[in-house]
């Protein structure tokens, strides 16, 4: 069995996951309260973006964690396919939970469906990513820690579409994102326990890029996008907000 280290650079890479795992987070909860307070087109819009933004931080979370992963007598690479599927399992799969609570009649079964599709596809993310890695060995998993980590995946994610649902205050949204931000980053490092390699020494090419350049600038162009997507929100108008405009505006024009 080859050495695992999950931190190579220290802090630095769990640290830095569970800061986009809480951004993602914020963000998806964020777009949600107003997905729900507008109809028709504009709910969908809110909701696309919501997954997205959320999926790209459950993704850009764990590829930052796997940034710090190394197993001694083997390098590293990554399949660009797979890599790139697991980010499109990501979003999908959130999007499949937050459209579920935009649009459900029931919220209870809404949160058992969403919770439970979400939680399974953000599971399946974190092992279509593992399962891009390349190294000379294989790469096994202990079955109860495996598991664990699916119940975890659940257990956020339901607890992300109840706080989309229930909570509207800025203040409980951004408690919410650091809890959840929390439960996101655990499933991983859980998923991770999970994991050993056994490595078979070869001189072989690997196939795959290392992370450094494939991994590295897709993370730094999707956090961009992150930051794009926290400057939209904070700028548009809240269902409030437009109200408010508008019947100062009815007040002008009566006035006038």
């Amino acid at each position: 069995m080859g050495h695992l280290d999950h931190a190579t650079f220290g802090w630095l890479t769990p640290a830095l996951s569970y800061v986009m795992a809480c951004t993602g987070a914020a963000l998806g909860l964020r777009c949600t309260v107003r997905a729900l307070a507008t109809e028709g087109r504009s709910r969908r819009n809110w909701l696309i973006t919501a997954a997205s933004a959320m999926g790209t931080g459950i993704w850009t979370m764990h590829f930052a964690a796997m940034l710090g992963f190394a197993v001694s007598g083997t390098e590293i690479r990554y399949d660009v396919p797979l890599t790139v599927l697991s980010l499109v399992t990501s979003m999908v799969v959130v999007g499949i939970g937050f459209f579920t609570i935009g649009y459900a009649r029931n919220r209870v079964r809404a949160l058992a469906f969403g919770g439970l599709a979400t939680g399974i596809g953000v599971a399946g993310m974190h092992y279509i990513g593992m399962a891009a890695l390349r190294l000379h060995g294989d790469v096994v998993y202990d079955l109860a820690p495996a598991v664990l980590s699916v119940v975890i995946a659940v257990a956020a994610a339901t607890a992300a579409l109840w706080a989309a649902l229930t909570l509207r205050a800025p203040v409980a949204v951004a408690a919410a994102s650091l809890v959840m931000g929390g439960a996101v980053s655990s499933m991983h490092y859980t998923g991770m326990l999970a994991v050993h390699v056994r490595v078979t020494p070869s001189g072989s090419p690997l196939p795959g890029v290392p992370a450094m350049q494939f991994i590295v600038p897709l993370a730094v162009g999707l956090g961009s996008y992150l930051f794009l997507t926290s400057a939209f929100v904070a700028l548009s108008p809240t269902a409030r907000e437009r109200a408010a405009s508008a019947a100062a505006q009815r007040l002008s024009q009566e006035a006038a």
